[in-house]
């Protein structure tokens, strides 16, 4: 299984989200599942990675938040949080979407 954090330079949110995976992924109890990190620089890096917007969370190439639209360019993306639009998943969001991946 590959775990990879796909995102731009120019997201604010990239590390925030990093963060917050790793924390959703010790309350599972699967501390040791390494999230890769994958900057995308040019719009040919977006072919075939599951990208919609920075940051995307994929578990071998699909994206865990599958309602985003894939990207054909280096963007930002907003999630739909319980409390209105954001620049990444919750917390709560982010458990869920692992565990109905097999995490």
């Amino acid at each position: 299984m590959r775990l990879e954090l796909l995102h731009i330079d120019e997201c604010p949110n990239s590390d925030r989200a990093r963060e917050r995976l790793e924390e959703a992924l010790a309350v599972l109890g699967r501390s040791e599942v390494k999230v890769d990190m994958r900057l995308l620089t040019t719009p040919s890096d977006i072919a075939g990675s599951g990208f919609a917007g920075s940051p995307t969370i994929t578990i071998d190439g699909a994206d865990i938040f599958p309602a985003g639209a894939a990207a054909d360019e280096l963007a930002c993306r907003v999630y739909q949080t319980p409390h209105g639009l954001s620049g990444l998943p919750t917390l709560d969001q982010l458990i869920e979407a692992l565990r109905n991946h097999g995490l």
